[in-house]
């Protein structure tokens, strides 16, 4: 059965896959990406074959090597006739063995086989919906999460942030961009968050990219089988809002980083425009679309197209792209803004910026290598020094004062401490000539300071 254009509309959907694959080409929302379901149908010998049947006719027809589609599905009619499948009672656990084995001959982590329940599969054969109304639902469930834009700040040192987890069609998405961009308009630097992004449409690459260059550049192209096609991506003439041609860009990236995410780091790389800071990003570089058999209850995934960066004449399929500064994921935020605050640093002569740059740098530090004290000088702390109040909990010093939150206070120093949630602040801990504590000195990161005595 061929499916209609509005199966084919929802079967992308649905190819938005369970195991956290990219988002390709035509980006949906996370909602409609639905994991399948908890009973999955079982599947019989005769089930069995004819999904290998259909996997391997939908790679034959569609898969951007056609060498590597014939070399899979001789794996898999060899596995099936040896009777490596006999024992997956469901259609869900032959269509999770098929990605494995499909995956390990092409190392294309675009590729694989889904379960469908029989719910979907009659969703996404029926005729009957109102194509304006589908448009209308998937905006609405898009907007709910502000189309993938999850965070917008300014940062020390006058860093812009950003952080969105999928790259939404730029007709849907770009008043948000817009938003966004025109927010770190004002930055000496900016970072973008990628690791949690897992790709989607070029559009929104184009779109973003645009507003870090001075004019209209080749980033990207697609090789299609099918028609034998190349088409030319290249990033916006005219965004709205003013350019950042010469900000000092960082992207963040992580193993989760994937498909449409990875070709933005990737082309900003290849431009030297960026500084890649955190993982090596997941290894997805081909455009794929889903194919529906529909009285089998599967949908195979088939990556239609490749990637051709025009600088490097290649892509980043089954590698991922390296960052320039390889760090734990979790470090790379701070690594990153670390590296920008640096380089301003060196480039300023004003003494009261420096010294603003200075604070920030020796916090950002402070807590990518982490200190520790011993309990025995933690608890030679505690006490009352007038207003203030240090006290060991759990192992932990805990800071008040008066009234005020309860803070947790992090060594930089012996007697020196920081404060997550309060960035312009430190605590220092002064002792006498015996080396017992004396006094509080609260310092302040436009250099003023205050005092208060033990009690």
């Amino acid at each position: 059965m061929v499916p209609t254009p509005k199966a084919q509309s929802l079967v992308r959907s649905i190819a938005l896959s369970l195991v956290a694959l990219a988002l390709v080409a035509l980006a949906v929302p996370a909602a409609r990406a639905q994991a399948a379901a908890p009973e999955p149908l079982p599947a019989d010998d005769g089930l069995r074959a004819a999904i290998v049947d259909s996997v391997t006719e939908a790679l034959n027809k569609g898969y951007v090597f056609e060498n590597v589609a014939k070399d899979i599905e001789k794996h898999l009619r060899s596995k099936l006739r040896d009777g490596d499948y006999d024992g997956l009672e469901t259609i869900d656990a032959v269509a999770r063995q098929l990605t494995t084995d499909v995956q390990e001959i092409s190392n294309d982590r675009h590729m694989g086989v889904m379960y469908v329940s029989p719910e979907r599969v009659e969703a996404a054969t029926e005729e009957e919906e109102d194509d304006d109304l589908a448009r209308k639902r998937r905006i609405e469930e898009l907007r709910k999460s502000n189309f993938a834009f999850q965070k917008l700040e300014m940062l020390d040192g006058n860093v812009g942030y950003l952080k969105f987890n999928q790259f939404v069609d730029a007709p849907l998405s770009g008043p948000t961009a817009t938003a966004a961009m025109n927010f770190l308009a004002n930055s000496d630097a900016v970072i973008i968050d990628l690791r949690e992004n897992g790709g989607g449409s070029p559009s929104l690459i184009q779109m973003i990219t645009a507003y870090f260059l001075d004019e209209s550049t080749h980033l990207n192209s697609f090789y299609t089988r099918d028609g034998d096609s190349l088409e030319q991506f290249w990033s916006y003439p005219y965004v709205p809002g003013p350019r950042m041609p010469d900000a000092d860009l960082y992207v963040l990236t992580s193993s989760y980083t994937f498909s449409g995410a990875e070709e933005f780091s990737y082309n900003l790389k290849s431009l030297d425009r960026a500084t890649l800071v955190g993982e090596t990003t997941g290894g997805g570089a081909h455009p794929v679309r889903g194919e529906l058999f529909p009285s089998l209850n599967v949908l195979v995934r088939v990556p239609y197209a490749r990637a051709i960066n025009p600088r490097t004449g290649t892509n980043w399929e089954g590698t991922g792209v390296e960052p320039h500064v390889a760090v734990p994921a979790a470090q790379a935020l701070d690594t990153a803004h670390m590296l920008a605050l640096e380089k301003m640093r060196e480039n300023l002569t004003e003494d009261e910026d420096a010294a603003r740059l200075d604070w920030a740098i020796e916090g950002i530090r402070a807590k990518l290598n982490p200190m520790e004290l011993d309990a025995a000088t933690l608890e030679s702390y505690a006490g009352q020094y007038g207003p203030r109040r240090l006290w060991v909990e759990n192992g932990t010093l805990h800071y008040q004062r008066d009234d005020g939150p309860v803070r947790v206070a992090l060594p930089m120093a012996d007697t020196l401490f920081r404060f997550d949630e309060l960035g312009y602040f430190r605590l220092e801990v002064v002792l006498d000539e015996d080396g017992r504590p004396s006094k509080l000195v609260g310092h302040y990161d436009n250099g003023s300071t205050d005092e208060s005595p033990r009690s």
